[in-house]
């Protein structure tokens, strides 16, 4: 008996019956067919969404939804109400149109990284405003975009100021090429192919001619691309080798103009300066 068991065990016949039997699924296992595992595919539903209307100016129908993700209503609606109901997006009720609440957006100032270097910034940029009688931000990078995390009025009766949450492609923001300016070429790679919409080869080489020239100057003086009669300034902070953030002044000449481009410049990178010491002495705040 035991000989006849061995000698089957030994059929190549025998093994490859043996291999061709399929292994029970488990109910925990949720690898599909693919290969990839853990799929989740309501939350992949609502992330989706998420993302859409975060690249959208203008709120978006639910069908008009529907037809970008190329998924059905029925698919979908569940997944817009609750995430209605938990305050991620929100209706326009004019246009029954749905938005991106700043929820999100509040949630990642919660993130000590970004609150730590928010905290620093602040009395700097109040500082930098009232000596400079402009207005100021910061901005991070996210996603190929620049986000604007603060922002200091200054105390004049005329100003220009950004407003937080705001975003804007890298590509079309002063703070955006002094972020990539000053970043290693992986990262530098890893930004542009998070743009969206892509910018043309023509496009991208300009721009990173434009960062180059960036980083041998120290910061950016360009004329705004949206508002005629601004001059933005924008120097990084730096932490180690790499801007960590980038500090901007719109620049407004005034009658009553408290200093010249030039003075603005100096001023700026003294602030930029100022914030980049700190950060170095707490290295869990950035």
């Amino acid at each position: 008996m035991a000989s006849t068991a061995a000698q089957l065990a030994a059929s190549p016949r025998a093994i490859e019956r043996i291999n061709n039997v399929k292994k029970p699924r488990l109910d925990n296992d949720d690898t599909d067919d693919a290969g990839s595992k853990y799929r989740a595919p309501a939350l992949e539903k609502g992330l989706d969404i998420l993302r859409l209307l975060a690249g959208e100016r203008v709120p978006m129908t639910l069908s008009a939804i529907c037809e970008r993700l190329d998924r059905s209503q029925g698919e979908i609606f569940r997944m817009v109400q609750v995430l209605q109901s938990r305050g991620f997006i929100d209706q326009d009720p004019r246009t029954d149109g749905y938005f991106l609440t700043d929820l999100l957006f509040s949630m990642a100032m919660q993130q000590p990284v970004t609150q730590g270097l928010v905290e620093i910034a602040i009395p700097v940029m109040r500082g930098l405003a009232a000596e400079i009688g402009q207005s100021c931000h910061l901005a991070l990078h996210a996603r190929g975009d620049i986000v604007i995390v603060a922002r200091m009025e200054s105390m004049e009766q005329i100003g220009f100021s950004v407003r937080v949450g705001y975003r804007l492609a890298i590509t079309q923001a002063a703070s955006g090429v002094t972020l990539f300016a000053f970043q290693p070429a992986d990262v530098r790679a890893r930004w542009l192919a998070m743009i969206e919409p892509k910018p043309t080869p023509a496009a991208i080489q300009k721009f990173i001619a434009a960062a180059d020239a960036v980083r041998k100057r120290g910061y950016e003086r360009t004329a705004s691309s949206f508002v005629d009669g601004i001059t933005d300034i924008s120097v990084p902070i730096m932490r180690g080798d790499r801007a960590a953030a980038a500090l901007t002044v719109p620049y407004i000449k005034t009658t009553h103009s408290r200093g010249t481009p030039p003075i603005v410049i100096d001023k700026l990178k003294a602030a930029a300066e100022a914030i980049a010491g700190q950060l170095t002495e707490g290295d869990n705040r950035a």
